[in-house]
């Protein structure tokens, strides 16, 4: 039992920290450069999204038509998956070999798979709750204030800092992360986002 949580414990913070460099490596260099070979989500993200979405008061929602921008298309949990779980299920499958107990590695691949699903969600939530603000309970807790400014200083500098929505880990670890803007800009303002002007 004792093996079977520190297995739960650990595969849990392991996919944290790989899912937030996944989201930071996908953001960056996927849909925030347009490749000739797979230019779908580079127009969706760059082109379309913020366009519409500034670090202005254009980063709430202006136009109930433009709703579909805010979220990724459902069927990118697929790839997610692919991608997440393949090593997972190698180390699993060495640990099969290994001998070690089938309750370790089976805990491991649903440990792992929850974990994504879960941040994937999050994800899901707090961008879509990010730019279309009601006053939810979740947007006045002062995590989300501070992933709320993280957020805003991306759509201020996208292809530069806070590529991270979730778990600003990779922002960190790649030093892409800023907790202000580095000039005067005008800013969205609202209940749930911080002063994230430069302090002078």
């Amino acid at each position: 039992m004792i093996a079977v949580l520190i297995t739960i414990f650990l595969t849990f913070v392991v996919s944290l920290l790989l899912l937030s460099i996944f989201e930071w490596s996908f953001h960056r260099y996927i849909m925030h450069r347009d490749l000739s070979w797979f230019g779908y989500p580079y127009e969706r993200h760059a082109r379309i999204h913020h366009h519409i979405f500034r670090a202005d008061d254009s980063y709430h929602l202006q136009k109930e038509s433009d709703k579909w921008t805010i979220p990724m298309a459902w069927w990118n949990i697929f790839p997610l998956f692919v991608i997440v779980m393949t090593p997972v299920a190698f180390v699993a499958f060495l640990l099969w070999l290994l001998g070690v107990p089938q309750n370790v590695y089976l805990t491991l691949l649903a440990t792992s798979a929850l974990a994504t699903s879960a941040y994937y969600g999050m994800y899901e939530y707090i961008h879509w709750c990010m730019h279309l603000p009601r006053e939810r309970r979740l947007e006045m807790s002062s995590l989300f204030r501070r992933l709320n400014g993280h957020h805003i200083l991306h759509h201020r500098y996208m292809v530069k800092h806070n590529f991270n929505v979730v778990f600003p880990f990779a922002d960190w670890l790649f030093g892409t992360l800023i907790y202000r803007a580095k000039t005067r800009f005008n800013q969205v303002t609202g209940p749930s986002v911080p002063d994230l002007q430069p302090i002078s």
